[in-house]
């Protein structure tokens, strides 16, 4: 379990960032959010930092949607070199970038922003984190899947579509509660893409349809991150030789997960897409491979804790 770690505001931001400045060492980085306390950002990156000799800070800092345009604006005269972005602002951040990698506008939304000559370019590190978190989890290609994306229409999991679909995956389902969204999403993949994309609802009758017909099982949705939440799969849809990620990491096993587990299929959660997707970052902000494994004892760590 992720224990809430300190937390900083948006108004900190202010009187150009007098408030990080004076941190020993002073932050240059962080994690927007809300919530944030949750976020294991810290931990990987101030390992990385230390390991890399570098004299400053990662730090979470809860923005509200209100104040993200403002917190963003503010991030060159704070004196920070970029921030990652996280639950809700990956979508509304896009239109608010100076510059947007070609990835990140196809994903229709960015996780990370690198301060450049005083600009804010925006990129998204979650679809190739989350091809690197299967293959490092469960040793397959992600492109020979077949895949099921649950809530695949926003955030990291629009990302993880799109990934899927520039990976080739002979099927990928975006199933999510709004059929117009999912059915938006499948359209312009099988434009932009010439992917193999369908939309399907979250009704039990449909995944009982088309669950069972996948390789790959992916939680994108919020569902998990409270030890009370229910799981999105209805019960006894799983089998033996399916996989099963799930993005959420707050700790302890989550409900899918242990549905996972009683059916018999290999299952992770959301720890090592949050390590690739980091180290992608890391590379972004200083042009240099990230240290990975130092990276990784640093989540292990925050987990542990």
């Amino acid at each position: 379990m992720i224990k809430s770690g300190k937390v900083f505001k948006a108004s900190d931001l202010s009187k150009n960032g007098e408030v990080f400045h004076k941190l020993n060492p002073p932050a240059r980085l962080s994690v927007f959010g809300e919530p944030v306390a949750h976020s294991a950002s810290p931990s990987m990156q101030n390992a990385a930092l230390r390991e890399n000799g570098h004299a400053f800070q990662y730090v979470r800092i809860l923005v509200s949607s209100k104040d993200l345009p403002q917190s963003l604006l503010r991030l060159p005269d704070a004196g920070f070199i970029g921030t990652n972005l996280t639950v809700p602002h990956k979508q509304a951040a896009l239109p608010l970038m100076d510059r947007v990698s070609k990835e990140a506008k196809l994903m229709g939304a960015i996780n990370t922003v690198a301060v450049q000559e005083g600009k804010l370019s925006g990129y998204n590190t979650d679809g190739p984190g989350f091809a690197a978190a299967v293959h490092d989890e469960f040793g397959i290609r992600l492109g020979d899947m077949r895949v099921m994306i649950l809530g695949g229409a926003g955030g990291a999991g629009r990302a993880i579509c799109v990934q899927c679909a520039t990976a080739g995956c002979p099927v990928i389902l975006v199933a999510n509660r709004t059929a117009g969204k999912a059915d938006v999403l499948a359209s312009e993949l099988r434009k932009a893409l010439g992917a193999n994309v369908s939309a399907v609802t979250m009704k039990h009758e449909d995944l009982m349809k088309t669950v069972p017909t996948v390789d790959l099982v992916v939680n994108a949705t919020t569902l998990g991150m409270r030890e009370t939440d229910p799981s999105p799969l209805p019960d006894d849809l799983l089998h033996c030789d399916q996989y099963v990620y799930d993005t959420v990491y707050s700790g302890g096993l989550s409900n899918l997960r242990r549905q996972a587990d009683s059916a018999g299929a290999k299952n992770a959660n959301g720890f090592s897409m949050l390590l690739h997707q980091g180290a992608l970052a890391y590379e972004i902000w200083f042009g240099k491979p990230a240290p990975l494994e130092t990276m990784r004892t640093g989540l292990k760590l925050a987990s542990e804790d």
